[in-house]
């Protein structure tokens, strides 16, 4: 187990997806903290932000992907500096995708088509 210490917030509503990324990233040397849905988010980050990397689903009670990315803007610079921030959506052409984008998200994953491996290796690939 390679140990990065770099910090991983998920932001998702589904249980199952949740907790198979707590454990893989975990198992992969990530300190992992995880919150339902976007509002939850923004109060985790005031808290004990900055992470290194935001795991950010697209939709959610509450407060959806897009709605925390424009919220986020509102945080003071030092709770987010040089966060990446990557977009989960089941939507390949989702429009949102091009709108997270431009709201500062880094990137983005189809939840259906990664494996746990990609997810893992896509986030390491943000880290010398």
């Amino acid at each position: 187990m390679e140990n990065y210490s770099k910090r991983v917030l998920i932001v998702e509503d589904d249980q199952f997806i949740r907790e198979l990324y707590v454990e893989v990233l975990t198992e992969a040397g990530f300190v992992t903290s995880f919150v339902t849905n976007g509002e939850e988010a923004l109060n985790k980050i005031e808290e004990s932000g900055p992470y290194d990397v935001i795991l950010l689903d697209v939709m959610m009670p509450k407060r959806d992907g897009i709605s925390f990315l424009r919220a986020a803007k509102n945080l003071s610079p030092s709770k987010l500096k040089d966060t990446i921030i990557i977009l989960l959506t089941n939507l390949a052409h989702d429009p949102v995708i091009k709108d997270a984008l431009n709201l500062g998200a880094k990137d983005f994953l189809i939840k259906s088509d990664i494996t746990p491996d990609q997810l893992v290796a896509k986030v390491k690939s943000f880290f010398p």
